[in-house]
Formats: C-alpha cells, structure tokens, sequence
C-alpha cells in the first residue's frame, strides 16, 4: 500500500469512524468516567470479539454495557449466573405442547445482540461450555436442531476478583476466547463527585440510540484494511513468541504458559481497529502498546514462584513489552 492510498484510507476511517464519539457522549450522559472500558467495547464490538470484565461491584460494569447497547440500537440480555444455572436456562430448550402433541423450542436469552453474563464464574462447567459454543461458533444447540445467532452477537462477561466462595473458575479453553480482558477500577475523586451530582439522571434507559449496528459493522470492514507495516507485523509476533520462551529471565521465572496465535490475530486487529477510531489508515507500534495489556494479560499462566512474589499478569506483560524492541 503506498502513501497516497494510506492518506485516502485515513480520510476515509476519519469520516466513517465518527460515530465513534457519538457513541462515547451517548455513554457518557450515563456513566460517569470509565472512558477506557467504553472504547475496548467498541474495539471488541467491531471486531466480533468478547470481553471478560474484572472489577468490583459498584463500579457501573452493568450500567456501561446496558447504555452502550442502547446507544448503537441493539438487542440486550443479562443473566446472572448462579451455581444453580442450567445450560437450558442459557440457551433455551424444547418445551411439549399437549394440545398440539408436539415440541417447540423456547429460545434463552443467548439469542440477543450483547449479552451480559453477570458473575459468569458462579455457574458450572457444564453451563460455560454451553456459552464456550455460543461464544466461538456463534451457535447454539437445543435438541437435536443448530440454531444461529443473531449478528452481531457480543458476550461480555463480569467476575468479582476478591470473592472466590461459590466459584468455578473458567478453564483456559474459555478465558483464551475472551477478545480482551479488561479491569475496572475505582473512580477518580472528581468523577465520584460528579455521580453524586449527577446521581438523578443515571439511568441507562435515558440514553438514545445514535448508531445502528450496521454502521458499526461497516466501520469495522474498513478497520479490516487499515495498513500495518511489515515491522509492526514482525513487532506483534516477537511479543506474543516472548511469552512462550521468554528471553529476558524474569520473564522465564514468571510465566509457565504463553499466548497462542489466537492472541496474534487478536493485538493485530485491535490494533487496526484503534488506529482506526484515531482517524488513522495506518498503525503504530503505540497502537499495539496501548491495546496490549488488555488482549495479553488473560492469556498468560503464570508460576507458583510469580504468585509468591505477588507478580501478576499486566507486570508480566509490562515485562515482555520491556523486553522486545521496538520497531
């Protein structure tokens, strides 16, 4: 791609990409701060992935991704997963209906735009790989019959990182098809200044739809081309390889398993896909940085030695980044 088709490409993402900040106000007439966690919705959004989100309660996880769902106009579901959960109730089963002698399916609330799966570590493995299908396959079996999904279709899933009473952890089948894994911390002092003031008008059901996912969906076929140079195709292989055998001996301490190449794929179309809410046809290795932690930190497993030492995952990851140049 040369240079005259790169500035076109630029012009182009800047122009179809302005829903962007339409989205961000929609959002943010309700939730107060959480920029962050807004914009790797969108990225996850756009590129058809899923999100696992992390923080604890109070923190308007739920209420961001209720109001972001209603601001881009789609479908939304929520369901709080509890030890008690059935795949059934996910899903949907076959119901007999005596008067008409026969069986008809009664649909779950997987079959919805975004789903929000509440507490998704509180619910048996039996019901996880009943979204593990729903999540990578973007299908769901009831009986003997394969129904589709609608398009597009998100799962964003929250945990509580302190409570482990009652718990199933995700197996690393499922944690590895999460998109990105993102934290959510506590508020600023002024931004919980601001919820208080504000405490009468947030509300999700305040926000109006200022997208429609088609729009969105055509924003994202762009991201698909936005140029990524042949180094920064080297630069995002060298990372994810660095968590597999890491040279620096830190890192070789720390970490017992690596990404797969499902990470590759997953930095490189982040990447493409912020360059392209910054108005850009090309990508920068600030990009891949910026999206990095999000998209690498759940896919690493780290050693009974990094869990004495209190190491976690983004130190890991800010250790790779540290350790291998850049371009």
């Amino acid at each position: 791609m040369n240079y005259d088709e790169i500035v076109k490409l630029g012009e182009e993402a800047r122009a179809r990409g302005a829903f962007i900040g339409r989205v961000k106000s929609s959002v943010g007439q309700v939730v107060v701060g959480q920029e962050r966690l807004v914009e790797r919705i969108i990225i996850a959004f756009m590129c058809g992935g899923h999100i696992l989100l992390e923080g604890l309660p109070g923190l308007a996880k739920t209420l961001a991704v209720r109001a972001f769902a209603r601001s881009i106009n789609a479908s939304f579901s929520r369901i709080q997963f509890t030890p008690d959960l059935l795949p059934a109730d996910l899903v949907g089963t076959r119901i007999y209906n005596p008067r008409e002698m026969d069986f008809f399916t009664r649909r779950g609330p997987v079959f919805t735009n975004i789903l929000l799966a509440d507490e998704i570590n509180r619910a048996p493995a039996k019901v996880q790989s009943a979204l593990l299908q729903a999540m990578e396959e973007r299908t769901v079996t009831i009986g003997e019959e394969t129904h589709e999904l609608p398009c597009p279709f998100m799962v964003l899933a929250t945990q509580n990182p302190i409570e482990q009473e009652g718990t199933y952890p995700l197996p690393e089948a499922q944690v590895d098809r999460f998109f990105m894994k993102c934290l959510v911390d506590y508020p600023e002092k002024d931004e919980e200044r601001q919820i208080l003031a504000r405490l009468e008008t947030i509300d999700a059901e305040r926000v109006t739809p200022v997208v429609g996912p088609g729009e969105i969906l055509e924003g994202a076929r762009l991201a698909e081309g936005i140029h990524v140079d042949e180094t920064l195709m080297d630069y995002i292989v060298g990372l994810v390889r660095e968590t597999r055998a890491p040279g620096d001996k830190r890192c070789a301490r720390f970490i017992e398993f690596g990404a797969s190449p499902r990470a590759s794929i997953a930095l490189l179309r982040a990447a493409r896909t912020l360059a392209f809410m910054r108005g850009r046809g090309y990508v920068t290795p600030d990009d891949i940085r910026e999206v990095g932690t999000d998209v690498l930190r759940h896919r690493i497993i780290l050693t009974y030695e990094a869990e004495a030492e209190r190491v976690k995952s983004d130190d890991a990851v800010k250790m790779i980044f540290d350790s291998v140049e850049v371009p």
